[in-house]
């Protein structure tokens, strides 16, 4: 059980911003419209386990990522309650957050947000032998926007760039596993209301509060700098 969320580690790079001692925020917490989105992609290659293919992705994560991605797990790596720290650059300028490791084994692992990431919920990597033979990896994700900021954001560009940004992992992960990137998208809306008792979740927007930060970040960098 979590009740507020510690970060015991620090990225070397990255802000550290808007995780420790926020809560966890699932599907239930957010916003804006619920979203189920389900990407594939198929390992044309028998001799890839499920096992090899989740451990590549637990292994390569940071790596995996688009370059304007940034990825920090804990020392531990993906295990349960492990905090993975990240720093983004949007269309909307920077965002720092994270993500807690709500479940780990051979085959899958899940992510949960904290309060004030983009999106409210969590996703699932799994990996399972398919009617063929082969290794079928899927990303499950079943979230709605934190605020209603992001979910305008999220109309506008978000979601697409998210879309893009999980098809590229899989694309790189195709890379690392040496086969063909055969991958599908499903996108469904589960629920197209807006839950406007949530409308106090701007308080914890991520990338307002990064926006803030960063000024003052870069002077703490400058004034380290040696004469």
């Amino acid at each position: 059980p979590i009740d507020k969320i510690s970060v015991p580690f620090t990225s070397p790079t990255g802000f550290n911003l808007n995780v420790s001692g926020r809560f966890v925020a699932g599907p239930v917490n957010g916003f804006g419209q619920l979203w189920q989105k389900i990407y594939w992609l198929q390992v044309n290659d028998p001799a890839i386990t499920p096992e090899a293919a989740i451990q590549a992705v637990k292994d390569n994560f940071p790596s995996l990522q688009p370059s304007y991605n940034h990825f920090y797990p804990s020392p531990q790596g993906i295990k349960p309650g492990e905090i993975v720290l990240f720093d983004s650059f949007t269309p909307g300028g920077p965002v720092s957050s994270g993500v807690v490791v709500l479940y780990a084994d051979e085959r899958s692992f899940t992510f949960i947000t904290p309060q004030g990431h983009p999106e409210s919920g969590w996703i699932t990597f799994t990996a399972a032998r398919g009617e063929d033979g082969k290794t079928v990896i899927q990303l499950l994700g079943l979230a709605r926007s934190n605020d209603f900021v992001y979910e305008a954001a999220f109309r506008l560009v978000g979601s697409k760039m998210q879309v893009r940004i999980w098809t590229s992992l899989l694309r790189s992960l195709a890379h690392h596993l040496g086969v063909r990137p055969d991958i599908s998208v499903n996108q469904t809306c589960v629920d197209p209301g807006l839950q406007w008792s949530d409308l106090k979740n701007i308080w914890y927007n991520a990338q307002i509060r990064t926006l803030l930060y960063t000024p003052v970040h870069l002077m703490k960098k400058l004034t380290k700098q040696p004469r």
